[in-house]
């Protein structure tokens, strides 16, 4: 579903990225590891296209793509879910889930009910503004945003990050409920270990901007994997 060969990046005068070779199919969840200042979320933007990659080439399904702005890419099927979420904190709930209607063509203008089954507390919340809720259900709501959109590859870069266990957990549920409707390549970026070795099927291993070890995760073993990630 998502393939990059040869993908470099640069900041300034700075290499971040070097030669990233990575593929990605649909109905698995393929994780990103390594240590903090790698590259994984450069390599996410690069994907997203938040960040304009210096060389190499990206495709989706087959197709490659030029060097597309970010909605151009989100039109190509591929939404994100950013660290540090990213809601627009003045719109309600509803309204944030709702901007992801600008891909949409207007027949398709509604939340899916499965949102809310997966999200309760969305339905609940649905009339407060999006900086009042909590991290968990800010990070609740931007997954939430991204289904929305119908993504063919869904980018999630450090959904862990500051939440509560329990939405850890329903979180979890939520990337597996993905994985198996088989129409989705799940891209996750995630420090949590243990989390990301519960969900993924391939991994890629990232040192110093290029990628380390890579391969499913019947290669590894839970401690070789950690012992990988953790140096």
């Amino acid at each position: 579903m998502l393939k990059t060969t040869g993908l470099t990046l640069h900041y300034g005068g700075s290499q971040i990225l070097h030669g990233i070779d990575f593929a990605a199919k649909a109905g698995e969840v393929t994780c990103i590891m390594g240590t903090n200042g790698v590259g994984k979320t450069s390599f996410l933007k690069a994907l997203a296209g938040t960040h304009p990659r210096s060389g190499g080439t990206v495709e989706i399904d087959g197709q490659e793509l030029g060097r597309l702005r970010p909605q151009q890419m989100a039109r190509q099927g591929l939404a994100v879910v950013p660290q540090g979420r990213m809601i627009f904190p003045l719109l309600t709930v509803r309204e944030n889930m709702e901007t992801a209607y600008a891909l949409l063509p207007k027949s398709q203008w509604k939340i899916p009910s499965e949102i809310y089954d997966l999200f309760p507390v969305l339905r609940d919340m649905g009339g407060r503004r999006g900086g009042d809720l909590s991290g968990g259900q800010q990070q609740q709501l931007a997954i939430a945003r991204a289904m929305i959109m119908q993504p063919r590859v869904l980018l999630l870069d450090e959904p862990t990050e500051g939440i509560q266990p329990n939405i850890i957990q329903q979180i979890g549920r939520v990337i597996e409920y993905l994985k198996s409707s088989g129409t989705m390549a799940i891209v996750l970026v995630e420090q949590y270990f243990d989390f990301a070795y519960g969900l993924a099927d391939q991994f890629y291993v990232l040192r110093r901007g290029a990628v380390s070890l890579s391969g499913p995760k019947a290669d590894f073993t839970r401690d070789a994997l950690r012992a990988q990630v953790s140096v």
